[in-house]
């Protein structure tokens, strides 16, 4: 990740004029991401919070990537057992999901139910859990 970064320092509007759009404009979620993946909670979520923050993520802007930075922030809270977190970006997951009918998006979210574990019995993952099943049938 750290030499991927370098692309930042490339002069002028990179374009190869191949199928490769890597600008660097998806870093810090992709870093994110593998630090999830890695059990960094911490390093994650403030990496996953940037990108959010980046104007590329803006509401509207790529459903499907913020979508999978809203998830991953929620799997974040489930892994932390903070239903608090879960909820809160599980939602914003959801009502994303269902704006755009997004088939990634909504199986991200089919992957952030199977990490609920003993969050389940809390009654707003619960009813999360139950909206990620109904817009997974519809």
């Amino acid at each position: 990740m750290d030499e991927a970064e370098k692309v930042r320092d490339i002069a002028g509007q990179g374009n190869n004029g191949g199928w490769l759009r890597f600008d660097g404009s998806r870093l810090a979620e992709e870093r994110g991401a593998r630090y999830v993946q890695l059990g960094r909670l911490d390093l994650a979520e403030k990496a996953l919070k940037s990108a959010l923050e980046q104007d590329v993520l803006a509401e509207g802007q790529s459903f499907r990537r913020r979508g999978a930075v809203l998830t991953d922030l929620a799997a974040i809270g489930a892994r932390r057992r903070d239903p608090e977190q879960v909820v809160t970006f599980g939602v914003q997951a959801l009502q994303l999901a269902r704006e755009s009918s997004s088939g990634y998006v909504a199986r991200r979210l089919r992957d952030l139910r199977s990490e609920f574990g003993p969050l389940a019995r809390d009654g707003r993952v619960a009813e999360l859990g139950a909206e990620i099943d109904a817009l997974s049938t519809t």
